[in-house]
């Protein structure tokens, strides 16, 4: 790989001078390279949500993503249909997803630009909203698509189908439905399992349910989950929302249904160091 594009996240690198030391990393190597201006993407009112796919250049090959997990899960739902690969360089504190740190940007630069290196596929969710027969949205998921209340607390009710079959109803703040990837992120906090990223399947985990046997389930990655909210004894409209990788959300009423299954686009995640999900998680855990 020679040709790289990259977009960085303004609030870990307001001054851009981690996002030059790599831009500048790349050109002495003889390899080209150009930044993301969000600037543009704005003044041209393009669609985008974080990163507009039309300002990448057609020869890009790499998509270096500054920032740290939120960051890469942002340009990976926006960069979805390009296919192209994206390599994390980590500006945060905990990263799954962007696993290099700038202390060793360089040599990781290095082996990318001397092809050695190898790509990991992660499984993403696809989610429509429905009310009645009417399509309101559709959107994609790296991590997870969350149904939730808003507002005032208070129980819900959420209807859960698998395929055509009941499988639950939860009275409970929410229902996480996440990817292997998303393991490691608010299915986790919620006391689901931990995942290794590679596997494709769907984790169903309910946010704080009023139920003592509650626990997550584990779906194969071919099912269709279906998500209907309970009616609302109170009688209001809008009292729960749903959220695609925390970013993109909408306002849902009684009756609607959220309906989740494995999306067709796949992300793909470079990597230069063979270091196993395991050695990772054992890292990640002593901080």
């Amino acid at each position: 790989m020679r040709n790289f594009f990259i977009i960085t996240n303004h609030i870990k690198d307001p001054d851009l001078t981690s996002t030059r030391r790599i831009r500048e990393m790349i050109l002495d190597c003889g390899g080209k390279c150009e930044v993301y201006d969000s600037a543009c993407a704005e003044a041209e009112e393009k669609k985008a949500r974080y990163t507009d796919p039309s300002l990448v250049p057609e020869d890009t090959e790499c998509v270096l993503v500054l920032g740290g997990d939120g960051t890469l899960l942002n340009a990976a739902r926006d960069l979805k249909e390009t296919n192209l690969p994206l390599l994390g360089i980590n500006l945060g504190t905990l990263g799954y997803l962007a696993e290099i740190e700038m202390n060793n940007a360089a040599d990781a630069l290095r082996r990318v630009m001397d092809d050695r290196y190898f790509t990991e596929q992660r499984m993403m969710l696809t989610g429509k909203v429905m009310r009645g027969d009417e399509l309101l949205m559709e959107d994609t998921a790296l991590n997870d698509i969350v149904i939730g209340r808003r507002g005032h607390l208070r129980v819900v009710r959420f209807n859960v189908y698998v395929g055509e079959t009941f499988l639950c109803a939860y009275r409970a703040d929410g229902v996480i439905l996440s990817t292997a990837t998303g393991s490691t992120g608010y299915s986790l906090s919620a006391g689901g399992p931990i995942v290794s990223p590679d596997a494709f399947l769907i984790l169903m985990t309910a946010l704080a349910p009023h139920s003592l046997n509650s626990r997550t389930v584990v779906l194969p990655k071919d099912v269709t989950v279906c998500v209907e909210l309970g009616e609302d004894r109170a009688g209001k409209e809008g009292g729960a929302e749903v959220t695609f990788d925390g970013a993109v959300s909408m306002r849902l009423n009684s009756g609607d249904r959220v309906i989740i299954k494995k999306s067709e686009l796949l992300t793909t995640l470079v990597r230069v160091h063979h270091t196993s999900f395991v050695e990772v998680l054992s890292r990640k855990m002593k901080q």
